[in-house]
């Protein structure tokens, strides 16, 4: 396992007091190891996990040919380019139930979605664009040129291919994974645990829930945002509360975190030059990194290990974030997600980002990463476009609340001018 100084030699150009945003996702990376531990989960267990194993499929999918829509199975080198079809109906072939008869030329098997394609059939012709001959259903006319050989059916395994992975190692289970997953029989999953982490906030300053309110205090939303996008995530959050500035708590707390948790994470008291206990504690127990970054909102951060003592467990990963709210969620989202997610032993951890339009003019300072509040939605001609959701101070959680995405401003950006083609970070599955 490599200490914090052997990581930032390998980082170029690595400054912890002036650090870009991509430099932290490139520690993070190195940092972070996935868990090793996994078991098969019940399906409705295994939603929101990630699997520790490829998942093979058992058989093909669909196990026969069969027809993709309602209408009349027949033989496509039968279909005439000019002049249109006549065909006598000689049976029906229902879902479930494979059609026993048998067909001679000049046949066709009235069909329903998923249905067996009968013997010797190759094509299906939708029910909607067939007439009966003279009124009488035994016969139906095709018309020519709306139809190739081949139409409508659907070919055995061309979903999945028995003997071929259906699921990969590292994908989250999504509902529609685990849809796939019960169509092929399988009644549980290869899962690697959930993560574990443990979560406080720090400072005399903060308030609980039911205390009643006092000068210069303040109630402590951040512990409630930090387990919202923790359960997103599927992670076990084990919450420690408030701990004040005491270094005998302080020092309980990261104690007892580190012993129960995978990873740990504090707000508040990383800033530099703060007048409390967190960091000098932090140091103590720990191989720590206090970084200033270049960003807007939440510059200060601190990561790192926490140390055990008596223990064979090695020690929890640490994200020391800032104490502002909106600070918090940002940094959060930004980078202690995707290092969460390759914690999780998730392959695909880097958060996607989408394209559109700003609506407004935007300042924006080069020489560091900007993550403004915004609100994406679609223009007239279908593109998307984003807006700014008021006011972007650190503090104000407001805007965050109003907010479907983050507008993400990268280092060397400048100003932004409406019109212009932004990177956007949307919110959902994630807060």
């Amino acid at each position: 396992m490599k200490t914090i100084a052997q990581i930032a030699a390998e980082l170029q150009g690595y400054d912890p007091q002036a650090l870009p945003a991509n430099a932290v996702l490139d520690f993070l990376q190195r940092l972070v190891t996935p868990v090793t531990e996994s078991s098969h989960q019940p399906l409705f267990d295994a939603l929101g996990k990630v699997l520790s194993a490829d998942v093979i499929s058992p058989m093909d999918v669909p196990p026969h040919d069969n027809s993709a829509m309602d209408g009349y199975a027949l033989d496509g080198s039968q279909l005439q380019v000019d002049v249109p079809l006549t065909l006598k109906v000689v049976g029906t072939a229902l879902a479930g139930k494979a059609w026993a008869g048998t067909a001679s030329a000049g046949d066709c098997v009235k069909i329903m979605t998923g249905a067996i394609m009968p013997a010797g059939f190759d094509t299906v012709v939708p029910q909607e664009i067939v007439t009966p001959l003279n009124g009488e259903a035994e016969f139906i006319v095709i018309p020519p040129g709306l139809l190739k050989p081949g139409d409508n059916r659907r070919f055995r395994g061309e979903d999945l291919a028995q003997g071929h992975p259906a699921l990969l190692k590292g994908q989250v289970i999504t509902p529609a994974r685990l849809g796939l997953a019960a169509s092929l029989g399988l009644p549980s999953l290869p899962c690697w645990r959930p993560l574990r982490v443990a979560y406080f906030s720090t400072g005399d300053e903060i308030l609980s829930l039911g205390e009643a309110p006092r000068e210069g205090a303040v109630y402590d939303s951040n512990r409630y945002t930090t387990f919202g996008m923790l359960k997103r995530l599927g992670c076990e959050v084990i919450d420690m509360g408030v701990v004040k500035d005491d270094p005998a708590l302080l020092e309980a707390a990261f104690r007892s975190a580190a012993t129960q948790a995978d990873a740990i994470i504090t707000s508040g008291g990383v800033s530099v030059g703060e007048a409390d206990y967190t960091k000098a504690m932090m140091k103590k127990l720990g191989d720590v990194a206090f970084w200033r970054i270049a960003m807007r909102p939440g510059r200060p951060m601190a990561v790192g290990r926490i140390a055990m003592q008596e223990s064979e467990k090695s020690g929890a990963v640490l994200f020391g974030l800032p104490g502002n709210p909106v600070a918090v969620m940002v940094t959060f989202l930004a980078f202690v997600r995707p290092a969460l997610l390759q914690m999780m032993g998730c392959t695909d951890s880097a958060p996607p980002l989408l394209k559109a339009h700003s609506q407004e003019k935007i300042r924006k300072k080069a020489g560091r990463t900007e993550y403004q509040r915004g609100w994406v939605s679609s223009a007239t001609d279908g593109s998307l476009q984003v807006r700014t959701t008021g006011n972007q101070g650190s503090g104000v959680l407001s805007s965050m609340a109003e907010a479907n995405g983050l507008i993400v401003l990268h280092h060397e950006q400048g100003n932004v001018a409406a019109g212009d083609l932004l990177d956007v970070l949307m919110f959902d599955g994630a807060i």
